[in-house]
């Protein structure tokens, strides 16, 4: 049997944060980034909490790329009030922390035998590219290993989509988060989970990327680029939280926890190289996969005539565009030493191989298939 579930309510367009007023509740706990501090946001949030008769507290010591360190230190500061609304406030490393924090404390509850009251969960996000705010996705570092937690309990009830807050980003966080989407819509899509109501939402969210990103990128003040691309990274959080996701996610789990690259940035890298070997062109072709890839040259407006014709095109297409957006040409050009990188490649391979990312992905690989893939995108 299958399903598919749309959980939070969603409140977009620039100025929506002006929904905080109408919350109501006893206190509220926000974490945010240290950026949205300095930018003014999260004044403005707890203004709007005020507002409404709301006191809140904030916590601004977000660690990039969190670790279960940083999570438990989070859940310490949250636990002096326990408040009954929890908002999370920025980009991916804000929304996983306060996600893997809602997920060890209903674990704890569980396992002392008490009900667990769960807390109303709020997601502003400031980058467009994570889709964290419609996600029951978290992930963190444990014992230097990225790990994805993975529960329905970690899904907000709330999103607000206020582009406003995604105006001051600078261009490389823009491609970074910007194709980190992109991925998870391509990864969606061919997903051996995809549904009818996944492919429609990874669809549209393909289609915006392509046609704005590279607006946004140019000029962060072009409303109707920003408002866009916010509006895509969510629709392809709504596929993949539903669809999941393939092993440019599983091998960019590995990858970027090894180097400490960003996970945006880590998926950029190595998304064609992986989306080669999905489609397996020059081997046994995997039909259903190298089928929806000429798909989405389709959906993106280029010749598709013959599935052969629309792959190669979608390939260049994204290629095309990771160049406009001025990503490394590789591994190496992005700043990883060559040799650590190869002395790494075999427990990289081993631990995306075990990702939960991995069994959807449309074509099942070996470890020497991903450790191929790692290679051939130094």
């Amino acid at each position: 049997m299958k399903t598919f579930g749309i959980k939070p309510k969603i409140y977009f367009s620039e100025g929506s944060m002006a929904f905080l007023k109408e919350i109501h509740g006893s206190r509220a706990f926000i974490l945010a980034d240290p950026v949205i501090d300095s930018l003014g946001y999260l004044k403005d949030a707890v203004t709007y909490l005020e507002a409404g008769g709301i006191p809140c507290d904030t916590f601004t010591a977000v660690k990039p790329e969190p670790d279960i360190a940083s999570v438990m230190n989070v859940l310490k500061k949250y636990a002096e009030h326990s408040a009954p609304i929890i908002i999370a406030f920025g980009g991916g490393s804000a929304m996983d922390t306060v996600k893997a924090m809602m997920y060890f404390l209903h674990q704890a509850a569980v396992v002392a035998g008490k009900e667990y009251q769960q807390p109303l969960f709020i997601a502003i996000p400031s980058t467009s590219g994570t889709g964290s705010e419609v996600t029951n996705f978290s992930v963190i570092a444990i014992n230097g290993k990225k790990t994805a937690l993975i529960d329905q309990m970690m899904l907000p009830d709330v999103a607000i989509l206020d582009s406003a807050c995604t105006k001051k980003l600078p261009p490389h966080i823009i491609a970074d988060t910007g194709l980190d989407a992109l991925v998870h819509a391509i990864e969606a899509y061919v997903s051996k989970a995809a549904t009818d109501y996944t492919d429609a939402l990874a669809e549209k969210a393909v289609q915006i990327i392509f046609s704005n990103l590279y607006d946004f990128f140019k000029n962060a003040e072009d409303t109707t680029a920003r408002e866009r691309v916010q509006s895509a990274s969510c629709m392809a959080g709504m596929a993949f939280t539903n669809a999941n996701l393939g092993i440019t996610h599983s091998m960019a789990h590995a990858f970027g926890g090894t180097f400490h690259l960003s996970h945006g940035r880590s998926n950029a890298l190595l998304m064609d190289t992986v989306i080669e070997y999905n489609a397996d062109i020059k081997g046994k072709s995997d039909i259903y996969a190298v089928g929806k890839y000429a798909n989405l040259a389709k959906v993106i407006g280029l010749p598709s005539r013959t599935v052969r014709e629309g792959y190669v095109n979608f390939l260049q297409a994204i290629r095309t565009l990771k160049n406009h957006l001025e990503i490394p040409s590789g591994i190496c050009a992005a700043g990883v030493e060559e040799s650590a990188f190869i002395n790494a490649v075999d427990k990289m391979a081993e631990q995306a191989l075990l990702d939960r990312c991995t069994p959807t992905n449309p074509r099942t690989p070996t470890k020497e298939d991903i450790i191929a893939m790692y290679r051939s995108a130094i």
